[in-house]
């Protein structure tokens, strides 16, 4: 018994040592067709073109409060983008509703348009969620969402801008 505790303690102090050594290492390097779409700003654009809530949660990423932003109860038709670089990144089929306070997507509109980091801030494990064109703090993703994707990419309503579809359907 005492053998089997000492070998299960050494096999988590490697794991955990593994996972130290790869903190700021992508999840995915570089989306696809994108090279010469990305935007780069300095700090001091960014801070004149978001407002000081978009600049704290998108570039230096920050949380909104659960259930405060606009886009948690909102189900209507159309396509979620960045909100500090326009780029496309969900559609309102790949919303539902997670009760978790944030607005919740099972997937992301293809072509890599979320980049994925781990993130071992705050004493958790967890995967953070970027714009692939700007970099700009999306929120994070977890494996919890109840549908056949099992993903809830759970996004700031400050990070991201609404686009109603117009289309009318007959």
């Amino acid at each position: 018994m005492k053998k089997r505790a000492i070998i299960l303690f050494f096999s988590c102090c490697s794991i955990l040592a593994s996972c130290q050594n790869n903190s700021n290492k992508p999840v995915n390097q570089k989306p696809a067709g994108m090279e010469t779409d990305k935007v780069v700003k300095t700090e001091e654009e960014w801070k004149k073109i978001l407002t000081p809530e978009q600049y704290e949660i998108i570039r230096k990423k920050g949380t909104e409060a659960p259930f405060s932003g606009k886009y948690d109860a909102t189900f209507e038709k159309g396509t979620y983008t960045c909100a500090a670089c326009d780029f496309e990144l969900f559609k309102s089929d790949m919303k539902f509703d997670s009760r978790c306070g944030w607005p919740s997507f099972d997937n992301e509109i293809a072509g890599d348009r979320v980049k994925k980091v781990k993130d071992f801030t705050h004493g958790m494990v967890r995967t953070e969620i970027l714009c692939a064109r700007c970099g700009g703090h999306l929120g994070h993703i977890f494996d919890d969402g109840p549908t056949a994707t099992g993903n809830r990419y759970c996004v700031n309503s400050v990070s991201i801008h609404f686009i109603p579809d117009t289309t009318k359907t007959k």
